[in-house]
């Protein structure tokens, strides 16, 4: 994973609520275990007409969501199966971070763990940003905080453990490895072999 400590970047948005992982990624395309290649199937269904010919009218589909690395959805996003390839398929695609008032916390836990910030923002805030499509905004992961064209800042919440995380660009497995003697010091200290 790349260390993200701030993005600054136009908006996508996506103003549907109760977003859910077979949405994100439709069920026919799990027969991955690879995280490459997924993200030409993000939204499949809403994206591509049953031709595969792109839709214009999808907020993905217009030229202005081009390069977007910021993408604010509407309520509720990341509700229903615990797919981990849903994060995989918005990484891929080229998201770096999922604005909205409220994120399943399963969706939220993978993205922690694969390099997609989550962020969870106040109504006021959100409502202003699915008003203003193509917005650009920043988003500081040291002081956890979005702020707007406006200058406006709001602060949404993260973990300390995944702020570290995403920051240094680890995920828990590579944090461990990165511990490696000191676990080894530690275990030889307790005598467990």
């Amino acid at each position: 994973m790349e260390p993200i400590r701030t993005l600054r970047s136009r908006t996508a948005v996506l103003a549907v609520s109760d977003i859910d992982t077979d949405q994100i990624i439709p069920a026919r395309f799990l027969t991955t275990t690879t995280r490459e290649g997924l993200g030409k199937h993000l939204f499949a269904d809403w994206r591509y007409g049953p031709d595969g010919v792109p839709r214009p009218g999808f907020a993905l589909n217009r030229p202005e969501a081009a390069g977007c690395t910021i993408l604010v959805a509407g309520d509720n996003f990341g509700c229903g199966s615990s797919r981990e390839h849903a994060p995989w398929a918005l990484t891929d695609y080229g998201f770096r971070a999922v604005v909205s008032t409220r994120i399943a916390d399963i969706f939220r836990s993978n993205a922690l763990k694969n390099g997609l910030v989550p962020v969870l923002i106040d109504p006021a805030t959100h409502r202003w940003l699915l008003e203003h499509a193509g917005a650009e905004v920043s988003i500081d992961l040291e002081t956890t905080t979005l702020t707007l064209p406006t200058g406006q800042a709001a602060r949404f919440p993260l973990e300390p453990f995944a702020r570290f995380c995403l920051m240094n660009g680890v995920d828990e497995l590579g944090f461990l490895l990165g511990r490696e003697a000191q676990i080894a010091a530690y275990e030889a200290r307790a005598g467990i072999a």
